[in-house]
């Protein structure tokens, strides 16, 4: 920029975007002086190089203002975990589901994690049943992205909000549905099919 520009002459573009073609460098700069501007190299590889006359100042204000802007649009997702055991009583299930919505609407992930001690990893399929029950609840405004899986001693699903919340939803009034609302027909006595009605059996010579 300005004096520490070391070639002999450059391919100059004003303030306006006009070409002014090349020139001897210092010539450049005077101009670019007379403008109260500052001579920028914007092309250093080209033969010969490209300078533009321009506000620096300005420019890396615009810049800055630029970079700022941009941090602000990206959306910074936080992953918070919660732990259940297989047999986490009703209540303090519904207290953990509260903080899960809670979370979800704020725009966190969560990672739900069913713990298993001792023997009881042999109550994994519980476990996976209050996971099921967990993603059901929250699928108008969360989504699962991944299965859940044993690992270990742990189960884990990850769950993710999507963006399609109600506007002002209270996570107080998302309800933790229960096994029957879910899986209905796992629940419901199937009926038992009618046997079909035996055919008559006339004795031999019988007339009507």
């Amino acid at each position: 920029m300005n004096e520490r520009i070391r070639v002999p002459e450059v391919l100059v573009i004003d303030d306006l975007g006009v070409q002014l073609g090349v020139m001897p460098t210092r010539e450049a700069l005077a101009l670019a002086k007379e403008k109260g501007l500052d001579l920028v190299e914007v092309a250093a590889t080209a033969r010969p190089p490209v300078c533009k006359i321009l506000d620096y100042g300005k420019l890396k204000y615009t810049k800055k203002k630029k970079t700022q802007e941009a941090k602000k649009k990206q959306s910074v997702v936080t992953v918070k975990e919660i732990q259940l055991r297989p047999r986490t009583e009703e209540h303090d299930l519904e207290t953990k589901f509260r903080h899960i919505v809670e979370f979800l609407l704020r725009g966190d992930k969560v990672k739900i994690s069913v713990m298993f001690r001792g023997r009881e990893v042999a109550y994994a399929q519980q476990g996976k049943e209050m996971l099921e029950r967990i993603i059901e609840s929250v699928k108008e405004f969360a989504l699962a992205e991944t299965s859940a899986k044993l690992e270990g001693r742990r189960m884990i699903l990850v769950v993710g909000p999507t963006g399609k919340a109600p506007a002002n939803l209270d996570p107080k009034k998302v309800p933790l549905l229960d096994l029957a609302q879910i899986q209905p027909k796992t629940f419901e006595s199937k009926p038992e099919p009618k046997a079909d009605p035996k055919p008559e059996v006339k004795p031999e010579g019988a007339t009507e």
